[in-house]
C-alpha cells in the first residue's frame, strides 16, 4: 500500500519530483522570512521545518532508490520521521532548500536513466509490504504534493495578512 499515491491522481511522478525543487524555492520565498516559523496547522510543522524534512526524505529516497537497484529484494529501513526532526530547530531554510535541490538533482538524473526492468524491481517496506522502485518514484511525487499543499496554504494566509 503506497499512502501516497492517491496524491498524484493522473499526474505523472516524475513531472512532479522534477518541478518540486523550484516549487519549494518559490513557496518559501512567497511565505518570507517574517513567516517562516508559521505552522501549517496547530501542532504542525512550519515552513522551515517542512523544508527541512523535505530534505532529510530526500537523503532517505536517494539511499532507497539506490540500494533497491543495487540488491535482489532490498527491504526497505523504516524511519521515524519525528526523531528525524529533532533538531531542525537548529537548521536554516536556505541549507534545507540546497540539501533538497542537490540531492533531488540527482536523484531526477538517476530515475531518468531507469529501464522499466529497473522501475519494476521488487522492493519490500515493513510496514507497507512488497513494492517496487517506481512505487518509491511515485512516493516521492506524492510525499511532494503533500507537503507542498501545507506550504500553500502557509503561503495563502501569508499574503492574506
Amino acid at each position: 500500500m503506497n499512502p501516497y499515491a492517491s496524491q498524484l491522481g493522473n499526474r505523472n511522478a516524475l513531472d512532479v519530483i522534477s518541478a518540486t525543487a523550484d516549487q519549494l524555492n518559490e513557496l518559501t520565498r512567497t511565505i518570507g522570512a517574517q513567516r517562516l516559523e508559521q505552522p501549517s496547522a496547530p501542532g504542525k510543522w512550519n515552513a522551515r521545518e517542512i523544508a527541512c524534512h523535505l530534505a532529510d526524505c530526500e537523503i532517505v529516497f536517494a539511499y532507497r532508490l539506490r540500494q533497491s537497484l543495487a540488491e535482489d529484494k532490498h527491504v526497505i529501513q523504516p524511519f521515524d520521521q519525528d526523531q528525524f526532526a529533532k533538531p531542525y530547530r537548529a537548521y536554516d531554510l536556505p541549507s534545507a532548500l540546497a540539501v533538497f535541490g542537490a540531492v533531488r538533482s540527482w536523484n531526477v538524473k538517476l530515475i531518468r536513466t531507469l529501464t522499466p526492468q529497473q522501475l519494476a524491481k521488487p522492493v519490500n517496506h515493513p510496514e507497507r509490504g512488497d513494492m517496487t522502485v517506481q512505487t518509491i518514484v511515485e512516493t516521492m511525487g506524492g510525499h511532494d504534493l503533500n507537503h507542498l499543499k501545507q506550504l500553500e496554504g502557509i503561503a495563502a494566509r501569508s499574503t492574506a495578512a
